[in-house]
């Protein structure tokens, strides 16, 4: 059934970071593909992560470095990352923070993200 999609469901989290998550286990109910809207303010960090969902990672403004085996990728508006499941990786906002849009497959759950430390900037 096709379902119209109006306006995104917010997802609480913390550290001044906003999820609006368009499609998803919180907004729409679906296990197998979340698509949400993210914006992060400069310093915004979170802990390193071993999800087990792929994630592609489109910047639309600002830019990420997504840390990951070892290295840091920067990702600029315009660009995208690919980090796939098992892989563990942190995402770090840029100098002028970041907007982006992040699509998980299968769709993004907190369980599912295997956080290293839920107390670190969020």
């Amino acid at each position: 059934m096709v379902r119209f999609i109006d306006e995104p469901q917010r997802v609480p989290v913390p550290g001044g970071k906003v999820i609006d998550e368009f499609v998803g286990r919180v907004s729409t109910g679906t296990d197998r593909v979340s698509v949400a809207r993210m914006k992060a303010p400069a310093g915004w960090d979170e802990p390193a992560q071993t999800p087990e969902f792929d994630e592609v990672t489109l910047v639309l403004d600002g830019s990420l470095v997504v840390e990951h085996d070892g290295t840091s990728t920067e990702v600029a508006a315009g660009q995208a990352i690919l980090t796939p499941a098992g892989e563990t990786v942190r995402y770090v906002a840029g100098p002028s923070g970041a907007e982006y849009v992040a699509v998980c497959v299968p769709a993004f759950g907190p369980e599912m993200a295997h956080r290293e430390d839920e107390s670190a900037g969020g």
